[in-house]
C-alpha cells in the first residue's frame, strides 16, 4: 500500500467515496433550492405590504438535514429521542426549529415545567411537510441522473459493491453523514446502543442493523456508510479528524499557503477553513501569520509537528485502507475502487464526470460564488445548515 503516499493521482478510498457523496448532495441540494421555497441572506426581506403570516419558506439547509431528521418525521409527532434513535445521529435541533422546519411541543402527559430536549415531541411545520414532499423526490431523481450520465451499468457496479462492503456491518450507521462535532470529529457523533467490544474492530463499516428498508438502498446512505466506516477506522488511531487530515494537511506545507487560497485547493468553504485552522493553531500544528514576502495576505505554515502529524495522516490513510482489504477481502475492496475511479477520474478542476451534474442554476446560491478546483476530500457537514463543503 505504499502507493497511498504516491502524489500520481492514486486517491485514498475515502477521498473516492466523498467526491462522490459531495457531488450527489450538491447536486441534490442545487434542485432542492430550485424547487422548494426559501430563505437565505440573499432572500427579499420582508415588508409592510406583506400579508399577514405571508409564507416566505425555511431557511435553506443541505440535504443531512433530510437525513438527520425530516426523512424521519411525520404529523403525528414522536419524542425527539426515538427521532435520534431511528437518525443514528443528532440533528441541530434549534437551527431547525430556528430555519422554520419543525416544531416542538411536551408531551400533554409530562407535567415537568421544562422537560429536557429530549422528551419534547417533534413534528413538521406545515413548511416541514412542504420541504419533506420535494426532498423525498430527490434522492431517486438524482440516482436516475447518475444512470443516464455514467450509464446504468457502471452504477449498479458502484451500488453492489457499495452494498457488498456494508453487508459485513457489525453496528449499525446512520443514512447521512452525521454534523461534525468539536474537532471536527465524525465517529463521536454517531450515535450506538451496542457494547464496547462490539466497537472495537478496526474497520466497521456499517449497513442498519434492522431490517432492510428503501433508504439502505439509497446510493447516498451507502456512501455516508461506506465513508463513515473508514472515518471510523481512521480517526480511532489519529491525532486529527478525517475531515481536517483529508482536506487541510493533505495541502499545507511547511513555506506556507496563503489563507485566502485554501477555499479553492481544499474545496472546503472558509467557514469550514476557519474552524479547522482554529483547531491546528490551538495544538501548535500550523502557524497563520503575515506573508514573509511582505504581502497583505496571511499565510498559514506546518510547524515541525505538523509535518509529523501530515506524514501520519498519510500512513493512516494507508493503514485503514489495508485493514480493509485484510478484513473484508481484496476483490470486495477492489471492485469499490474500480466502480469508483472512473466517476472520480482527474478530481481537479472541472475535470472529473462528477462535475457534470453540479452547475447551480443561475439564480442559485452557489452561482455567484468562486469554483473550487476540487471537491472536499471528505465532506465538511457543520451546524450551520450541513453542507458537505462547510457553507
Amino acid at each position: 500500500m505504499a502507493a497511498m503516499n504516491k502524489t500520481d493521482g492514486f486517491l485514498p478510498l475515502p477521498t473516492l467515496l466523498s467526491h462522490a457523496l459531495v457531488a450527489f448532495t450538491m447536486e441534490f441540494d442545487n434542485e432542492f433550492e430550485h424547487r422548494m421555497p426559501h430563505r437565505t441572506t440573499e432572500s427579499t426581506p420582508a415588508t409592510d405590504s406583506d400579508p399577514p403570516n405571508a409564507h416566505r419558506g425555511p431557511w435553506l439547509t443541505s440535504m443531512a438535514m433530510w437525513g438527520n431528521c425530516m426523512r424521519f418525521l411525520d404529523d403525528s409527532g414522536m419524542h425527539v429521542r426515538d427521532l435520534e434513535d431511528l437518525a443514528l445521529t443528532k440533528t441541530n435541533l434549534d437551527g431547525m426549529r430556528r430555519w422554520g422546519y419543525i416544531k416542538l411541543s411536551a408531551d400533554p402527559d409530562d407535567k415537568r415545567a421544562k422537560p429536557p430536549n429530549e422528551d419534547l415531541i417533534i413534528r413538521p411545520t406545515r413548511a416541514g411537510l412542504a420541504a419533506q414532499e420535494v426532498w423525498r423526490a430527490l434522492v431517486g431523481e438524482i440516482d436516475r441522473r447518475w444512470c443516464a450520465r455514467f450509464g446504468r451499468g457502471n452504477v449498479d457496479q458502484l451500488r453492489q459493491a457499495l452494498t457488498t462492503m456494508v453487508s459485513h456491518s457489525r453496528r449499525p450507521l446512520p443514512c447521512c453523514l452525521p454534523i461534525l462535532g468539536y474537532g471536527l470529529w465524525t465517529s463521536n457523533k454517531v450515535l450506538s446502543k451496542q457494547s464496547a467490544s462490539s466497537a472495537s474492530s478496526e474497520v466497521s463499516i456499517s449497513a442498519s442493523a434492522k431490517q432492510s428498508s428503501p433508504i439502505d438502498v439509497e446510493l447516498p446512505t451507502l456512501l455516508a456508510r461506506a465513508l463513515l466506516g473508514f472515518a471510523g477506522a481512521y480517526e480511532r488511531g489519529s491525532e486529527v479528524s478525517l475531515a481536517i487530515g483529508a482536506n487541510l494537511l493533505r495541502v499545507l506545507n511547511p513555506d506556507g499557503l496563503r489563507v485566502r487560497d485554501l477555499p479553492q485547493v481544499t474545496g472546503v468553504a472558509k467557514p469550514g477553513i476557519d474552524m479547522a485552522l482554529g483547531l491546528l493553531q490551538k495544538f501548535d500544528i500550523v502557524r497563520a501569520g503575515a506573508n514573509p514576502d511582505g504581502s497583505k495576505w496571511k499565510v498559514v505554515q506546518l510547524t515541525p509537528l505538523g509535518i509529523d502529524v501530515k506524514q501520519a495522516h498519510h500512513e493512516r490513510l494507508a493503514y485503514v485502507e489495508q485493514q480493509a482489504r485484510v478484513r473484508l477481502g481484496e476483490a470486495a475492496v477492489d471492485a469499490l475502487r474500480n466502480a469508483l475511479e472512473p466517476l472520480v477520474g482527474d478530481p481537479t478542476g472541472q475535470r472529473s464526470p462528477l462535475y457534470g451534474g453540479l452547475a447551480p442554476y443561475p439564480d442559485g446560491w452557489r452561482a455567484r460564488l468562486r469554483e473550487p478546483n476540487t471537491l472536499p476530500h471528505f465532506p465538511m457537514v457543520l451546524h450551520r445548515g450541513g453542507y458537505p463543503d462547510g457553507s
